[in-house]
């Protein structure tokens, strides 16, 4: 009965994405954009949506699984630093991205000056589309594991049917495909989480019994992280400046500024941020809740894979058609991600990487397929934990691209070799910071992110320098 609910849901799911076609017109724009004409209601939903996803439903609570009330700080930090970057920087992006009429970060970010900045536009597009493949790997990941949970499939089959559910949304309308299918998912998921949550507080006996039970558990309840820099306060304090800055992150996510980007009037930016962070609070804390009860029903998991905790859970406390509504829901939330995330590099790889070319819609599905291959080669390749790979690549997209658009937002106006020594500097500080080890005590991006800021006034003594030995 769960199999069969999870297929009836998927496919309804999958027909919404799919109806989008009847909407799609023969052009790199509206496959990449949507034509500019999302309302302010879909956009918010479709960015929470695409946010979230496997990252969510897999990574956060398999987190919190593992860390206990102290992951809440996680939580608090994100959507406080996300709420800084789209109050300083979304309107910005969708007019500045209108003005150059770029259907990329890269692009949107080398035409911000009304000038063509080919080397940055390459660069930016180089880096979006290795670390994006490695974050659509994620996805993909994710989606594996949902169905390792229902028919104890090998994750790697659960990643071979996803890739061809991206190509399937990919063809039938481009970025519209996924945008419809986040609005539906994002509605349906809101409402089977609340449940879920619901049933396992009301199974323990009401919030009182199921507090006592977690406090039971050695250090669960602790507000304090296991794992910090700095002892005490001082070190809490420190880790939620650190995903503050991942927050600020969403900054430099194409596929998620993509959404942005696609509102119809820059105008209707407040709406659109008005549903984003409703729904981004109300998940973000449902997920975490969860996360914490999984622990008292899923014990065993500690010594397993804690990212398997909700699909467990699921098949614990609800009757089967709810499980095959959630699991339908994580499974096609993840792949609609991972469409976002393959069309964004697809339009990386044609626009920015491949300029001067003639764009159109058949040359962007090419690259649609190439940009898939790649990423389910590297799902199936075993990678790190779906939350550490998202980690990993949301950080150095922010520490390449959220220094520079940060300062192009405030005015400034660095040259093409500031820009580039911006964005490589900030991303090379990100990774150098992760592979010694150090993002356990301190969130890489934060790193990542300070050293972009930092080379500007840096690169601007420099220039400075140059030109005053040049004049003497």
């Amino acid at each position: 009965m769960t199999a069969l609910s999870f297929l009836v849901f998927l496919g309804g799911f999958l027909a919404v994405g799919v109806m989008s076609i009847t909407r799609a017109r023969d052009d790199a724009d509206d496959y990449y954009l949507a034509s500019r004409e999302l309302s302010p209601l879909m956009t918010g939903l479709s960015a929470v949506a695409t946010n979230n996803s496997g990252y969510m439903f897999i990574g956060v609570i398999g987190y919190t699984y593992a860390t206990g009330l102290a992951a809440i700080w996680l939580m608090v930090g994100w959507i406080l630093g996300d709420l800084l970057g789209s109050l300083l920087l979304h309107r910005h992006l969708r007019e500045a991205s209108g003005r150059a009429g770029a259907a990329t970060l890269p692009g949107t970010l080398a035409g911000w000056q009304g000038q063509h900045m080919g080397g940055l536009r390459a660069a930016g597009g180089l880096i979006a589309v290795v670390f994006m493949g490695a974050y659509a790997a994620a996805q993909l990941a994710a989606g594996g594991k949902a169905l390792t949970a229902l028919f104890g499939w090998h994750p790697d089959a659960g990643a071979l049917i996803g890739s061809g559910i991206v190509l399937l949304y990919c063809f039938a309308g481009g970025i519209r495909a996924s945008i419809w299918t986040d609005t539906a998912q994002a509605i349906v998921m809101l409402a089977a989480m609340t449940l879920l949550f619901g049933v396992g507080v009301h199974t323990l006996g009401g919030p009182g019994a199921t507090w006592t039970r977690l406090a039971a558990i050695d250090g669960y309840t602790d507000l304090v992280p296991p794992a910090l820099l700095l002892p005490g306060a001082a070190g809490l304090a420190l880790f939620i400046i650190g995903w503050l800055f991942a927050g600020l992150g969403v900054l430099g996510q194409p596929h998620i500024v993509v959404r942005f980007m696609a509102l119809e009037q820059p105008s209707q930016m407040m709406r659109a941020r008005f549903y984003y962070y409703v729904f981004f609070s109300l998940f973000y804390a449902l997920a975490t809740g969860v996360g914490m009860l999984a622990r008292l029903y899923l014990p065993e998991l500690a010594a397993g894979d804690p990212e398997l905790a909700l699909p467990t859970m699921a098949r614990e406390l609800l009757p089967p058609v709810l499980v095959g509504l959630i699991l339908a829901g994580i499974f096609a939330a993840t792949l609609s991600t991972a469409d976002s995330l393959v069309l964004a590099c697809s339009a990386s790889v044609t626009t920015d990487l491949l300029p001067g070319r003639q764009q159109s819609r058949r040359t962007a599905k090419l690259a649609t397929i190439a940009v898939t291959g790649l990423a389910l080669l590297l799902a199936v390749a075993e990678p790190p934990s779906v939350f550490a790979l998202v980690i990993l690549a949301w950080s150095a997209l922010a520490s390449a691209f959220v220094p520079l658009a940060v300062l192009l937002a405030l005015g400034q106006r660095p040259a093409q070799w500031q820009a580039i020594a911006i964005m490589l500097g900030g991303l090379a500080a990100s990774l150098g910071w992760y592979a010694v080890g150090l993002n356990a005590l301190l969130y890489e991006g934060l790193i990542g992110l300070l050293t972009g800021l930092a080379l500007w006034p840096l690169s601007e003594w420099w220039r400075r320098r140059t030109v005053a030995v040049e004049a003497a």
